[in-house]
């Protein structure tokens, strides 16, 4: 496809490297040609790069295959993945996987993103509901100031919480911040 066609949000792949475009303008400059001033993002280490295309340069388009995959068992640094369509298992490293084992329970669903039967991005849930196996007990009047605690939950993870939260509570935890959201109600 030519330069003139991408989009955001669009894979791309140069030099054998995929890349997904965050962002792109167009420029005129003074006595050449017009050229899109692009920003990359690498799918290999989540590097940012700038790169200038000429508007009839040709790029080569990498079309991904979202799957569904559901989180089954960490032995290690490996992490046990299966297909919910054919039950095909994959096994990711730490590197590939990232975060997900701090968030992730067996049987929680997720996306991957595969290119050529390799996974390239996984996208865990946005939100997942963890239950406090340890957490100091609410201090008496603490209520007048906004203080956190530590709280650790069931899959290791740490995160501050509000003083009321006691331990076996249900919380819900946003996995782009890590932060706390909310209780989670039965």
């Amino acid at each position: 496809m030519k330069a003139a066609e991408m989009r955001k949000g669009q894979c791309i792949k140069i030099d054998e490297k995929l890349y997904i475009i965050v962002d792109y303008q167009h420029v005129k400059l003074g006595k050449g040609g017009a050229v899109y001033q692009t920003k990359l993002k690498s799918l290999a280490d989540g590097s940012i790069q700038n790169i200038r295309l000429r508007s009839e340069e040709t790029i080569e388009e990498a079309y991904l295959d979202k799957r569904t995959f559901e989180y089954l068992y960490s032995a290690g640094s490996d992490h046990i993945l299966m297909d919910t369509v054919s039950y095909d298992q994959i096994t990711l490293d730490d590197d590939a996987f990232g975060d997900g084992p701090k968030y992730l329970k067996p049987n929680t669903q997720l996306q991957v993103s595969m290119y050529e039967n390799k996974p390239v991005v996984i996208e865990l849930p946005n939100t997942v509901d963890l239950e406090v196996t340890d957490t100091p007990p609410e201090i008496k009047g603490a209520t007048a100031t906004n203080q956190n605690k530590p709280a650790t939950l069931e899959t290791g993870l740490i995160v501050q919480v509000p003083p009321f939260v006691k331990v076996g509570e249900m919380i819900r935890i946003d996995t782009r911040t890590g932060l706390y959201v909310t209780r989670v109600k039965d």
